[in-house]
């Protein structure tokens, strides 16, 4: 009966969401579709719970159904609306209970029961945490594949979302089975006893039929067990390969020309106005202007490491180091402890932060001869977040405690496999830079909050050294792979006229959280009471259950993208560079570049 139920329920699933995907897909342009796709869905669940409701089963099927088809356009059709209520008559009230809410407002199509809200053109995850295991995917499986889409995941990531469902729903039937052979088991075992007892210690043809039978049981448990194991090996393959669930506010795009301007601040002609800068003047290349200061050596870097690496010398090194130090400076003065972290780290610690499994092929890796962390392949870090984050992976934090600030200077190791051809000139885009990171480590109720201060930290970096800046929200084809929502800063470079990235500022939700084991445990609600101190003090309060922290990441700022907007917006007609003014302490008091005659 339950190799049935998985078979029927595996065939009943793809059958649905194959219409279900076809009804989305060609309804965008051809409205007439809806009906079509969604009674095929909606029949498919009806036929199934015909067939099904003697063995009790009808249930089970037409409440997942119903999850789906809830998400689907209802029509006025006669012929449809039988076709769902026929399903729906099945639907346990548990799971009607925990359908997703309905919009106040239909089209005019609509009848008594309208669709939920679409939200920047997907399903809203409101109510869902920002990560999903295999458990609240297969409940939400529509959402999860409306924000895949929202994202322009490949047909492959779709599928996997799917598969997991697929494997979820066996992995229940199989724990099932499993529980039901061990209970057998044990009977046969307690029966066997009695036998024994009652045959005063004779083994009787009963007694070799029981044991049989409870050895047999035991082998279907064992079997059962280790299915189960490849099963959970599968999903949380296939889990790693997965993005996260974009935030509600987070709009609907392609890439990243379709970015959302969130501010912009400062006005690109006041420093060329100071500096003297003519209409006949063009502005030159951070990399030319590095090298009139004679702080520029490209060559000898190639030379020895190949290409997309630099070595800066001088005024221009030592320019570097200071807003380095500003940086640094200024990180401290906001609250965030700095921290010296290693530089290299294990898979475990990547896959944590989710830069593993999918973006291996961006990472240095270190040969095993070499060096390995803890026996696990070791790698440069890609970026500060790495380890910052990691610092409490494993651990349950107390929400007192919370939130956590962190900044953190250091080189940053890229292997740009995917921008083959893209900005090779200057500092751009880089194999190895520097940047200051800025991590939080939040509650669910503040991570919001945090992710905010942290984007407004970064501005304040900018704001410090008078560069014109604007802050984009991404659009859901650009955000990052962890992140739930993210702000981008582009600061102004004269020499091409445009607005270039300089920072990320990330919140991850609870996905990274998830993948590393961090957890907090909330504060006890101090409970009311009318009785007098004695009782209150007697009376103990339940300890609340750990949940995970939310984690937020952000570039104070990428100093070799500041470095190039300092050198391009400072410099003058005559090829000096003006030193911004917060800079100039840790230059020493030096207020001009000179350039090298």
């Amino acid at each position: 009966n339950s190799y049935i139920y998985y078979r029927y329920h595996l065939a009943i699933k793809r059958s649905t969401h194959r219409s279900i995907h076809l009804s989305s897909s060609m309804a965008q342009s051809r409205p007439e579709f809806q009906l079509r796709g969604y009674a095929a869905a909606t029949m498919t669940i009806s036929l199934a719970a015909m067939m099904f409701s003697s063995r009790g089963v009808a249930s089970a099927f037409s409440s997942r159904g119903s999850v789906a088809l809830s998400h689907l356009p209802r029509t006025s059709s006669s012929w449809s609306s039988s076709l769902f209520s026929s399903a729906a008559d099945t639907t346990s009230s548990s799971s009607s209970s925990s359908s997703t809410p309905a919009s106040a407002a239909d089209d005019s199509t609509s009848t008594s029961s309208s669709q939920p809200p679409l939200t920047n053109n997907r399903l809203s995850r409101a109510g869902l945490p920002s990560s999903v295991d295999a458990r609240s995917l297969s409940d939400n499986l529509p959402i999860v594949l409306s924000h895949l889409r929202s994202r322009r995941a490949a047909p492959e990531t779709l599928s996997s979302a799917e598969q997991i469902a697929d494997l979820n729903a066996e992995r229940v039937v199989l724990i099932r089975k499993r529980d039901e052979a061990l209970q057998i088991r044990n009977e046969c075992s307690a029966a066997v006893g009695k036998l024994m007892r009652d045959s005063r210690g004779e083994e009787t043809d009963e007694i070799q039929s029981v044991k049989a039978k409870a050895s047999e049981a035991g082998d279907e448990a064992s079997r059962t067990e280790e299915r189960l194991a490849q099963i959970e090996s599968k999903m949380n393959a296939l889990l790693a390969s997965l993005p996260n669930l974009l935030d509600d506010v987070v709009p609907d795009g392609d890439d990243d020309s379709q970015n959302q301007r969130v501010s912009q601040w400062g006005d690109v002609d006041a420093l060329p106005a100071r500096l003297g800068w003519t209409p006949a003047f063009q502005p030159l290349w951070h990399d030319d202007v590095a090298a009139n200061l004679g702080g520029w050596n490209s060559e000898s870097a190639v030379a020895m490491s190949g290409a997309r690496f630099v070595s800066l010398t001088g005024p221009v090194a030592r320019l570097e180091r200071a807003i380095s130090s500003y940086f640094l400076d200024l990180a401290s003065s906001k609250g965030y402890v700095e921290v010296s972290p290693p530089l290299v780290v294990s898979r475990t610690a990547l896959e944590g932060t989710s830069q593993l499994p999918k973006f291996e092929n961006d990472l240095f890796k270190i040969v095993p001869e070499s060096h390995t962390c803890n026996g696990q392949d070791a790698f440069l870090i890609p970026t500060a977040e790495v380890p910052l984050t990691n610092m409490h992976a494993g651990q349950i934090l107390e929400e007192d405690d919370l939130p956590i600030s962190y900044c953190a200077l250091t080189p940053c190791f890229r292997a740009e496999a995917g921008s083959y051809g893209r900005d090779t000139r200057g500092l751009i885009r880089t194999h190895q830079f520097y940047k200051v990171e800025l991590v939080k480590i939040a509650s669910a109720e503040t991570s919001d909050e945090e992710h905010h201060k942290l984007t407004r930290h970064a501005e304040e970096c900018l704001e410090g050294l008078e560069i014109p800046y604007r802050k984009m929200r991404l659009c859901s084809g650009d955000v990052g792979f962890s992140a739930q929502h993210c702000y981008d800063l582009e600061a102004w470079l004269p020499s091409t006229g445009e607005y270039r990235e300089i920072s990320s500022c990330s919140n991850t939700g609870d996905f990274q959280a998830r993948r590393m084991g961090l957890r907090y445990r909330p504060k006890v609600a101090e409970e009311e009471s009318d009785g007098d101190a004695k009782s209150k003090k007697n009376k103990k309060a339940k300890k609340p259950k750990p949940v995970f922290c939310h984690t937020i990441n952000g570039s104070g700022l990428a100093v070799g993208r500041t470095l190039v907007a300092v050198l391009e917006n400072y410099q003058t007609p005559e090829g000096d560079v003006v030193v911004p003014e917060v800079l100039r302490p840790y230059m020493g008091g030096l207020e001009i570049l000179k350039k090298v005659k």
